[in-house]
Formats: structure tokens, C-alpha cells, sequence
């Protein structure tokens, strides 16, 4: 055998165990955060819950419109700003 191509199996094959050893290693300290993800999961879950299901949204903003208009007004302003400021966010960094 060439003693090159044996020496980069070698080096391939520690590399394997090196990479083996760092993501035992990574799910060991990120194992705290399982709490966090779960939550983040279950909040993703939510919107992909809304976005299927735009009428549950149309009636809670009418219930809102219907029993406290002000209220609805209000969080409508404030989305419409964070709305803004989230395409202006996007709009800068995909410019650069």
C-alpha cells in the first residue's frame, strides 16, 4: 500500500474521533438548555398554529374590536411599529 494513502486514512480516522468526541461533548453542555429549547419549540409551534389558522386571529381581533377597541388600537400601533422596524432589520442586512 502507499504509505501516503495510509497516512491520510490515519489522519481521517482521528479526525472521525475527534469530531465523535466533540459532539458528545456538545450535547453533554447544552444539556441545561433542553428547558429553553422546548419552550422556543413549543412558541414556534404556536405561530406555525396561527398561520394555518388566520380565522382564529380575524375573530380574536374582532372580539377585541367588539369589547375594547382602544386596546386593539393600541397593539395594532405597536405592531405596525414592530412590524417596521423588523423589515428595516431585514432590509439592512441583506444590503450588506
Amino acid at each position: 500500500m502507499n504509505p501516503r494513502f495510509v497516512e491520510l486514512a490515519l489522519r481521517k480516522q482521528r479526525l472521525q474521533l475527534r469530531s465523535g468526541a466533540l459532539r458528545d461533548d456538545l450535547v453533554r453542555y447544552a444539556a441545561p438548555l433542553a428547558p429553553a429549547f422546548g419552550v422556543a419549540d413549543h412558541v414556534c409551534d404556536g405561530f406555525h398554529w396561527l398561520r394555518r389558522r388566520p380565522e382564529a386571529v380575524i375573530a380574536g381581533a374582532v372580539a377585541l374590536l367588539v369589547a375594547r377597541p382602544r386596546l386593539l388600537f393600541r397593539w395594532a400601533r405597536r405592531g405596525m411599529i414592530a412590524w417596521q422596524a423588523w423589515r428595516k432589520i431585514h432590509n439592512t442586512l441583506n444590503a450588506g
